[in-house]
């Protein structure tokens, strides 16, 4: 079956177990939702796109959005999904076409136990930057709930369909007020539908114990294993990786946390990927004001390659910072650096990426934006056509319907 037909099927899928969630009950008039918060809107966006030897463009994007869930404490349920379509007005086609991005989760609670399970598919024509689409331009806000790129596109490309499907589950046990023990795994399906990239299948379990000192300070210790499997190279990478970590909630405003330990890479062509000891490292700081709130991450490790390199060393830094001014006004900015080395001591690769983005609210269902994003990379391996080799700046605004956030309860 064609790759495209299976993605158009997985989404219809999903989107019915979604609308089975949120269809209307039979509680009278006054209660058309199950109890839970919703919240949608739909933009338009026009963008000036300019990428030097790449030629400029312009371009007209129509985009939608719906967060979803329903608070209910013992069997909790989220649903989040981003679409667009953005067509070309003149230039060069970058990223032009549709894109989806879904994700939902499913929990439940049981005396001690906690049992979640998920999955966070996208479809999209380049590989994202900022925002939980990862598409400049469009509208969303540039701090988004979801980090980009995720770890699995940490090199930069244009005009590039990617599928992108992770499914996950996690069950937990409180044995005390103190001590939680955590089991999880996930599969993730990483293609090119146009043949311009590695496929990739990443296999990934983890397991661990917290240990709280008290109201705000914790303890944890974990192992994790991965095992990136290349269906078209005949070739699989193995990591294992022990961490240690430590929490502190500072006051109600500011916590850190940071995890790092050693990692042991190996593969089932050692001839070809020799066997490695390094560090992989997570670190945040999260700050939340009043009226803004801001964020730092660091991390470090070994992932697939980014559909590129056979397997790849990353370290990533974000920050990004988002303020209103008072009711109608609403700042964001995000930046983010990127560094992968090749396993195959096949060179190292750069990325640096920002945004800002001003949106304003004209009364309670109408907004308008106006937003600007750079992005550069460089390597000093040899990267397809289709990847990313220099500056590209996107410059857009447009407008939106977007009611506030809206409570239904039975």
């Amino acid at each position: 079956m064609d790759l495209r037909l299976q993605v158009a099927i997985l989404l219809l899928a999903f989107s019915r177990a979604s609308a089975a969630q949120v269809a209307p009950q039979a509680t009278g008039p006054g209660n058309p939702l199950p109890a839970g918060n919703l919240n949608y809107s739909i933009r338009y966006a026009q963008t000036a796109e300019f990428g030097a030897d790449l030629g400029d463009l312009q371009t007209s994007a129509l985009s939608g959005s719906v967060n979803y869930s329903n608070n209910k404490g013992r069997a909790p349920f989220s649903l989040q999904y981003s679409g667009e379509y953005n067509w070309g007005i003149e230039g060069p086609a970058y990223e032009t076409g549709f894109y989806h991005h879904l994700t939902v989760s499913q929990g439940l609670s049981w005396r001690r136990w906690n049992v979640s399970l998920g999955d966070n598919v996208s479809y999209s024509p380049e590989a994202p930057t900022i925002g939980f689409t990862g598409i400049p331009g469009i509208g969303e806000p540039v701090v988004g709930s979801t980090p980009a790129p995720p770890p699995d596109q940490s090199i930069l490309a244009l005009n590039t369909h990617v599928v992108d499907n992770t499914a996950n589950g996690d069950i937990s046990r409180s044995m005390s007020h103190a001590l939680t023990l955590d089991l999880g795994g996930s599969y993730d399906l990483f293609r090119f539908p146009d043949g311009n990239g590695l496929n990739t299948d990443t296999i990934s379990g983890n397991s661990g114990v917290t240990w709280r000192l008290n109201g705000r300070n914790s303890l944890s210790s974990s192992y994790s294993y991965s095992q990136f499997s290349y269906p078209d190279a005949n070739l699989s990478i193995q990591s294992d990786t022990g961490y240690f970590g430590f929490q502190r909630n500072w006051n109600r405003k500011l916590t850190t946390s940071v995890s790092l330990g050693p990692q042991w890479t190996t593969s089932s062509h050692s001839a070809l990927v020799p066997s490695t000891l390094g560090v992989s490292v997570n670190a945040t700081l999260t700050y939340q004001f009043t009226y803004s709130s801001a964020g730092v991450t660091y991390s470090r490790g070994v992932n697939n390659g980014a559909g590129y390199l056979i397997g790849g060393e990353v370290d990533t830094a974000s920050a990004n910072y988002s303020r209103e001014f008072g009711k109608r006004v609403t700042l964001g900015f995000t930046a983010s650096y990127m560094r992968t080395s090749g396993l195959l001591d096949n060179g190292i690769t750069t990325a640096k990426y920002g945004g800002i983005e001003m949106t304003r609210r004209l009364g309670r269902y109408l907004v308008v934006f106006a937003n600007y994003s750079a992005t550069v990379q460089s390597s000093s391996s040899a990267l397809p056509g289709n990847a990313l080799g220099q500056l590209f700046q996107v410059a857009g605004f447009g407008f939106g319907y977007s009611p506030r956030g809206e409570r239904h309860t039975r």
